[in-house]
């Protein structure tokens, strides 16, 4: 009887996580989620470059650096809301992306000077565009937390 339990709790948890796996990419596209992914990728690079693991820093770099773009609904949600502010917050994830492949490329080459300078680099790019945006897009949220 235990056995047969546990293998029904067994398989619905299998469904449940499969299921979970297969949501639609619209979900894990919002800018918030996009934004913590990339988050959690500069912690990454910071604590490897603390312990000097160069292959760490490099497979997080390159990570930030294809970061996936948002959903077609997402980016019609931020179209909107950017409207002619749009080319800026482009120009700013374009910066950020090049900022995060030439840290990258440096990681390969273990140059933990350069890493460092690099990774400063990548830092001020987001800063910038944090600075410019993101205060902008927690009110909209706030606003219109549905969308």
């Amino acid at each position: 009887m235990l056995k047969n339990m546990f293998c029904a709790l067994l398989f619905l948890s299998l469904c449940i996580h499969s299921h979970a796996e297969n949501k639609p990419a619209a979900d894990d596209n919002t800018l918030k989620i996009i934004m913590q992914q990339l988050s959690l990728n500069m912690q990454n690079i910071s604590a490897a470059i603390a312990i000097e693991d160069w292959a760490l820093v490099e497979n997080n770099a390159l990570q930030v650096a294809e970061h996936p773009g948002p959903s077609i609904a997402e980016k019609t949600r931020i179209n909107h809301y950017m409207a002619d502010n749009m080319p800026t917050f482009k120009s700013l994830d374009s910066n950020t992306r090049k900022a995060a492949k030439n840290l990258n490329q440096l990681a390969a080459k273990n140059d933990g000077y350069k890493v460092i300078t690099a990774f400063a680099e990548l830092q001020t790019t987001c800063l910038a565009c944090h600075q410019e945006f993101r205060q902008g897009f927690q009110l909209q949220q706030a606003l219109h937390p549905e969308k």
